[in-house]
Parts: structure tokens; sequence; C-alpha cells
């Protein structure tokens, strides 16, 4: 990737390698992490050098010569001013230049602000958040609504204990997955899968696993706002899937008649507190109406933080015939392999770059359970 702060600004912390090698030391890093669970080889799914990051946030700094983007050195001494990010898509790159100078034309735009975050999609929509250090008014609320019109995006304002949305405080993405369009509505403060192209690769991915498995009923834990969760549902009776945001599960109720989906029941519920639904430990009033004894489940989906799963979620999906296990740390994904590789065992694995020109990376391992004689 070429960018003039390559080697200085802390956001990229990989940049004396060419991209080939990045992801060949990546692929030997998780490989040797896995052989243990008789993994030989793994699937690679490259990202774009540039323009793949669709999520984005930026300091304001303040000098001289008026406000800047800013990011944390590489060396951690401080912060740089920057001037461009070519890992961002092009919608976010191509309002970068234009919003900043609007901010230093303004000095009610500019007035202690001191971050702007950027929420983008494939198809040109654009969330700007800009956060101050100061009460907005309504003299801000009448030039940040000028300046949605000027950039053609919808813009934010953030202060403490104030949220100020102007027009829409989500964009709306659609994404080509396994020959049909899907519509994701991402909201300002909820996660999003940061890499839209690599994503869609991460859902086929998962989809080519389940369409070896004969239906049965599908159970989702850390769903999101459905991002593998739609997609999957057309392959299994019924849907069980489980996040612990509530704006989360707002956005992914709305994402399912977005997409006309009806199979999914979306439950509000912390990974640990979904097994001890499952086995009768507790009763849950956000389960209210669910038969959870109705659901045969054939397959099970986890999408876990970097910390991985407990063990009590192991010993739950150990009893599950087929586990697809996404991860954003390797680390953890091979320790949790130690438990699940006592019943199951890994048919197909793989690794998806979401984080170019840095050492994260996303993995993916589909397990099948042992048939005793």
């Amino acid at each position: 990737m070429k960018c003039e702060h390559f080697g200085t600004c802390g956001s990229c912390a990989i940049y004396e390698l060419s991209y080939e090698a990045e992801l060949s030391a990546k692929k030997e890093r998780v490989l040797s992490l896995l052989s243990p669970f008789d993994v030989k080889e793994l699937e690679v799914f490259s990202a774009n050098e540039s323009h793949y990051r669709a999520r984005s946030e930026f300091k304001i700094w303040h000098d001289e010569g008026g406000a800047n983007y800013a990011m944390g050195r590489l060396d951690k001494k401080g912060a740089v001013n920057i001037t461009e990010c070519p890992k961002v898509i092009e919608p976010i790159e191509q309002r970068m230049k234009p919003l900043l100078a609007k901010i230093n034309s303004s000095e009610v735009l500019k007035h202690r602000i001191f971050s702007v975050e950027f929420l983008a999609t494939t198809t040109d929509e654009v969330l700007i958040t800009m956060i101050y250090h100061r009460k907005l008014d309504e003299v801000w609320e009448a030039e940040a609504k000028a300046l949605e019109s000027f950039l053609e995006a919808s813009i934010m304002g953030r202060s403490r204990k104030q949220k100020v949305v102007l027009s829409q405080e989500y964009v709306t993405e659609t994404l080509k997955i396994d020959n049909q369009e899907y519509h994701y509505r991402h909201y300002e403060s909820g996660f999003t899968q940061p890499n839209p192209a690599v994503n869609i690769k991460m859902i086929e991915w998962a989809i080519k696993q389940v369409k070896t498995i004969n239906r049965g009923d599908f159970l989702e834990s850390y769903c999101g706002l459905g991002n593998f969760t739609i997609p999957l549902s057309k392959y299994f009776n019924r849907v069980l899937a489980t996040e612990i945001s509530k704006r989360s599960i707002k956005s992914a109720n709305e994402n399912c008649i977005l997409n006309g989906v009806s199979n999914i029941e979306f439950i509000r519920l912390a990974s640990e507190e979904m097994t001890q639904a499952i086995n009768k430990i507790r009763i849950f009033r956000r389960l209210e109406g669910i038969d959870l004894e109705s659901y045969r489940f054939s397959t099970v989906l986890v999408d876990p933080p970097r910390a991985g799963l407990d063990e009590d979620t192991i010993n739950l999906i150990a009893n599950i015939d087929n586990i697809i296990y996404i991860s954003c740390n390797p680390e953890t994904l091979a320790r949790d392999l130690v438990l699940l590789s006592k019943t199951h065992t890994v048919e197909a694995s793989a690794i998806f770059d979401q984080f170019p020109h840095t050492h994260h990376i996303e993995s993916g391992v589909f397990l099948k359970k042992i048939i005793l004689d």
C-alpha cells in the first residue's frame, strides 16, 4: 500500500514486508497453532492491499495550522498528523479532505472537536460522527446540516451525555453473497465487520460448510446484527441466535425484515446465559415464548471476542454435531480446540485477512462430531 505515513502511523504495524510475505507469515503462524489438531493446510482469503476499511476513526489534532486528522504513532510516542489514509474505502476517502476543509473554515464546527468517525458502505452511503468536548447547540446543528448536503452524507454530533442525529444514525449496506443480495443496517454505535470484501468471503466459506449438512436447526452465539445468521438461515429449518448487545439485537431484527427472513429468533443473552438456559440451570424472562426443547440443533456457529469461549459453552457445543468457529484470535482458538478435539475433528480451516498491514488475522474451522463405532 502506498501511504506517505507508512512506518510512522501506528494504524499499520507491518510495513517492511510485501503483502505476499505478510500473508505467508500469518498463514504459517495460524498453521503452527492448529497443526496439533491435524490441520495440514489452510484456505487463505486475502484482502485488497488498500481501500478495504468501511469504518474508521481519527483524532482531530489542533495546531497553529488548524485542525488535522491524527493517529497514534507506531513508536507509541504521541500522535502524528496525517493527510491521507489509503486503507479506507473510497466513499470515506472522498469525503475526508472536504470535511476537514469545512471544519477549518468554520469556528463553530472546529471549536473543541477532538474526533471524527466514519461508517460507510460499498454503495456510497456514509455516516460521519463528529465528537466534541462541548455542548452542541442549534448553531452547530445548522452548520452541520449544511455540511450533510455538501458532503452527501449523514452527520451526527456527540458530546458528553449528548447525541444529535440530524437525519439518521445508520447506513444500509448491500452485499452480494452466494449469488444473492443481502441488506444490512449498520448503526453508528454497533459492531460491524470492517472489511466488506473479506466479510463476504467469510460468510461464503461458512455457507460452503453448511451446504454439506442436512438442515436441522441452527444455533449461533455472538450473532451481532445477523451478519452470518441471515445468509445461513436459508439452509436450516429454524435458527436461534443470541447476542448481549441491545443495539445489535435491534439491528438483527430490522435486518430480518429487510431480507424477508422469518425463521430466526434473535434473543438478547450472553453466551454463558444461553448455556445456562439450555442446560436448565436458569430461567430467563427474555426467553419467554421460546420452547428451547423443541429445537434440534444440527449446527452451531460461534464468533467470540478475543478471549475465546468459556468452558461451559465449549461443553454445550460439544454436544452438537457440526461446529463453525470463527475466531479473531488464533491463540484462543487453539486453546479451545484442545477440548473440542476430544469430541470433534477439524474438517476444514481457513484464514481471512480482514486487517492487512497489521498482526491481526481471522480464522475459521469447521468441526464434525466423531462417530464412535
